[in-house]
């Protein structure tokens, strides 16, 4: 790998770092028109949410009203080539309502996976998988086994 290929890794690893300590973890909706390409594509977004950077806005504007200190800590980030793989932990206390469930003042983890595909310093695409389970457990929405 040349010294040009690893600059541009490395580029791509900060880009989504900065993402998502921009949207996640600052609650700054901007960061989808400075970080997301316009034809940005989400194979897996939140539920009732659209697969453009209005759905990933949705998502980020639903969890930051109901926790207004949300946010988001990469456990890491690994990037090759233009694919940077994120697995992360999100905390936040619920202050507001979510999922039509109101506020209970419980601090919950989100734990998931992110890919996404950055191409000329956007990103471009995203594939996830989220512990939305784990999730409605500690808001207590739903009870675990046993």
């Amino acid at each position: 790998m040349d010294t040009i290929e690893k600059t541009r890794i490395t580029a791509n690893r900060e880009i989504v770092r900065a993402f998502i300590d921009a949207l996640f973890t600052k609650g700054d909706l901007a960061a989808v028109d400075e970080y997301l390409a316009e034809d940005f594509l989400d194979h897996d977004p939140p539920v009732g949410t659209d697969t453009g950077r209005e759905g990933m806005r949705a998502a980020a504007a639903l969890f930051r009203g109901a926790f207004p200190d949300w946010h988001s800590m990469p456990d890491f980030l690994v990037a090759e080539d233009d694919l940077v793989v994120e697995h992360f932990s999100a905390a936040g206390t619920q202050r507001g309502e979510i999922f039509g469930a109101p506020a209970t003042g419980r601090t919950v983890t989100l734990r998931g996976i992110n890919i996404f595909r950055v191409r000329e310093g956007r990103i471009v695409e995203r594939w996830g998988r989220l512990d939305e389970l784990g999730l409605l457990r500690g808001l207590g929405l739903v009870q675990g086994p046993g």
